[in-house]
C-alpha cells in the first residue's frame, strides 16, 4: 500500500534570516590523492574546477565525513588512505579537521581512521573541540549535510535500496537518532536470519530479537513517514524551473501506521515475524519492514512517475527534492544543511544553473560545487570562492 501523496500550489513560507553552516577552515591529510591540504574559507559557496581525476570529488567526500555515516561514496575506511600511506600497526591514517560555523558559534570537528590495529580492524575516530566522542552519531548534533553525486542520477530507475538510503539521509538532518534506530533494526533482522538459517529455535532468543525488530522497525518507518509528510508540501511546490515532486511512501508497515497507532503496528509486526518463523525450516522467510519500503516520486506537472521521465527531468526532480529539504530545515530548525553538489551544473541548462545559484543564495548555508568547465559557474563568478584543483592541490583564483 502507498501512503498518501502531497502537492501544494503555493510554496510554504521560509525563515529568510536563517544562518546555515559553513566550513571556515578545513585540514585534510592522507585522504585519497591529498597528502596534506589546508583551506581558509569564507561563508560563500565553494566552487572547485579541474580535470577529471584531479581530486574535486575527493575533497567533497572529505567534507561529507563531517557528518555521520560512510561519506558520499560509502567507502570502507581503509580504502580512503592515500596510496603511499603507511599501513603498518600504529601508523597514522587519513584525518580531517574542520572549523564549522553555525548559528550556535564555531565548533572544531576532527575525524579519521584510527591507526591500524594488530588485528587489522578499522575504526573511525571523532573529536569535538578536541574531546573524544563516544561515536560518530554525535556529529549529527552539530552539522547536517546533503549531497548529490553523478552516481545518484539513476536513483529513480534503480533498486529501492538506493532510494531508502537517500530518504534516510534526509531524515538524519532532522533526527540524528534515526541512524541508531536503523542500525539496531538492521542488526536484529540480520541476527534473526542467522538463527533461522542455523536451525536454532529457542523461543526466548527469537522473541527478544523480534521485539527489537518490531519496535525499531516501526520507529524507522514512522520517522520516514513524518519527514515525507512535512517535506511533501515543499517538494510539491517546485522551485522556479525545478518541477514539483509529489512524494509518497510505499510499504506494508508504513500502511499500518496509516490505519492506527504505532503500538498497533508493532503488534502486527511481531505477529508477522512469529508466523514467518514457521514457514520453512532453516530459511529466513520474507517479512515486511522498512527494509522493503520505497520512496515514490511523481513529476507534478506531467503526473508521471520519476522513473519514466527523461534523464534531465529526473535530475531536476532530484535537485528539487534536495532544495525542498534544505528549505524545510531552514524553516523548522533555522538552518539549511551544508550542500555538496558534485558535477550538478554540467547537467543543467543555463536557466536552471542560474536559478540554482540564486536559490543557494537564499538558503544561508554554504554550498560546495564541482565541475570541469569554469564557464558553468560564470553566473556565480562574483558570489563564490573559486579554486582550481590539480593532482590533489588547490589554487585560489
Amino acid at each position: 500500500m502507498t501512503a498518501s501523496a502531497h502537492v501544494l500550489e503555493k510554496e510554504p513560507a521560509l525563515n529568510t534570516g536563517a544562518i546555515g553552516p559553513a566550513v571556515r577552515r578545513l585540514m585534510v591529510s592522507r585522504f585519497r590523492n591529498y597528502a596534506t591540504l589546508k583551506l581558509e574559507l569564507g561563508r560563500a559557496p565553494v566552487v572547485l574546477t579541474g580535470a577529471n581525476g584531479a581530486g574535486k570529488t575527493n575533497l567533497l567526500e572529505a567534507v561529507s565525513f563531517l557528518a555521520p555515516g560512510r561519506g558520499l561514496r560509502r567507502a570502507r575506511l581503509g580504502d580512503i588512505d592515500r596510496a603511499d600511506s603507511t599501513t603498518t600497526a600504529g601508523a597514522t591514517a587519513w584525518a580531517i579537521s574542520a572549523d564549522v560555523e553555525t548559528a550556535m558559534g564555531r565548533t572544531t570537528i576532527g575525524t579519521g581512521r584510527a591507526p591500524v590495529s594488530e588485528t587489522g580492524g578499522d575504526k573511525r575516530l571523532v573529536r569535538i573541540d578536541g574531546a573524544p566522542a563516544k561515536s560518530q552519531t554525535v556529529l549529527g548534533d552539530y552539522l547536517a549535510i546533503s549531497w548529490l553525486t553523478p552516481q545518484m542520477d539513476r536513483l529513480f530507475v534503480e533498486g529501492a535500496s538506493q532510494r531508502r538510503r537517500f530518504l534516510d539521509r534526509l531524515v538524519y538532518a532532522f533526527d540524528p537518532q534515526h541512524a541508531g534506530r536503523m542500525n539496531g533494526y538492521t542488526h536484529a533482522l540480520r541476527e534473526r536470519g542467522r538463527l533461522l538459517r542455523q536451525g536454532r529455535t529457542d523461543a526466548s532468543w527469537h522473541h527478544a530479537l523480534e521485539e527489537q525488530i518490531a519496535t525499531s522497525g516501526v520507529a524507522v518507518a514512522a520517522a520516514r513517514r513524518e519527514l515525507i509528510d512535512r517535506l511533501a508540501p515543499f517538494a510539491g511546490a517546485g522551485h522556479g524551473p525545478f518541477p514539483g515532486a509529489i512524494l509518497s511512501l510505499d510499504g506494508e508497515v508504513e500502511s499500518w501506521l496509516d490505519d492506527g497507532p504505532a503500538l498497533d503496528a508493532e503488534d502486527r509486526f511481531r505477529d508477522a515475524l512469529a508466523r514467518a518463523r514457521h514457514v520453512s525450516a532453516g530459511e529466513a522467510a520474507p517479512v515486511p519492514g522498512p527494509h522493503r519500503g520505497d520512496l515514490r516520486v511523481v513529476h507534478s506537472i506531467k503526473n508521471m512517475p520519476a522513473g519514466q521521465c527523461s534523464t534531465g527531468e529526473q535530475k531536476a526532480l532530484l535537485i528539487a527534492i534536495v532544495l525542498a529539504h534544505a528549505r524545510l530545515r531552514s524553516r523548522d530548525l533555522g538552518d539549511a544543511p551544508l550542500l555538496l553538489l558534485d558535477e550538478v551544473a554540467a547537467h543543467l541548462d543555463q536557466e536552471r544553473r542560474t536559478a540554482l545559484y540564486d536559490i543557494l543564495d537564499t538558503l544561508g548555508s554554504q554550498a560546495w560545487l564541482t565541475g570541469t568547465d569554469k564557464a558553468l559557474f560564470d553566473a556565480i563568478a562574483d558570489r563564490a570562492q573559486h579554486f582550481t584543483v590539480h593532482d590533489g592541490a588547490l589554487t585560489r583564483h
